[in-house]
């Protein structure tokens, strides 16, 4: 079994990532934001990233550093299939997830005005913002010197491998083909 996690910035790629693994190499899909809505919900909250940074961030103080990250490694681990794991935001994640073996971790870019076009054509809740909103939210999630917030820029620099998706469909598939071949040579 193995795990792979995807860090990246907002509008990046992330799901496109997990989306052509679940299709063409049958991974199973893990989501941070899935567990987040379901406690969000659980806890009668809005649906939005407000939220999900604040509940996650209490997870973590209240837990660790790895909480969430942790109890999808535990969901993946019953189903003894290779998995995704989307989105490593904390070091404290990574950390956590290579001490239990078979993890990767890629990190996925692009340039800013193509991420924000990006999360504007997908129009889910939590992307209805200004550009400027954008990159302040990118900021704010970029780094924190507290292990129990989001430190992305942390996280892309500990990544295996990086992506940049700053093309088309096929050549961010390529790289996924390319970097699946070298795992699979190590």
């Amino acid at each position: 079994m193995i795990i792979i996690g995807i860090t990246g910035t907002l509008g990046a790629g992330k799901g496109t990532i997990v989306d052509y693994l679940i299709e063409k190499r049958q991974f199973r899909h893990f989501s941070v934001r899935s567990y987040l809505i379901e406690e969000a919900e659980r806890r009668g909250l809005p649906i939005n990233r407000d939220t999900f940074v604040v509940v996650a961030n209490e997870l973590r103080a209240t837990h660790c550093p790895s909480y969430i990250t942790d109890e999808l490694f535990k969901r993946a681990q019953q189903l003894g299939q290779n998995a995704i794991i989307e989105s490593i935001r904390t070091p404290g994640e990574v950390d956590s997830l290579r001490q239990k073996g078979n993890f990767v971790l890629l990190a996925v870019d692009a340039d800013p005005k193509i991420r924000y076009e990006r999360i504007v054509g997908r129009n889910s809740e939590t992307d209805h913002v200004s550009y400027e909103t954008f990159i302040e939210n990118e900021q704010r999630e970029m780094s924190s010197t507290d292990p129990n917030k989001q430190n992305l820029g942390k996280c892309i620099e500990m990544a295996d491998f990086t992506l940049q998706n700053n093309g088309d469909f096929e050549a961010l598939y390529q790289q996924i083909d390319d970097i699946l071949k070298q795992m699979d040579h190590e």
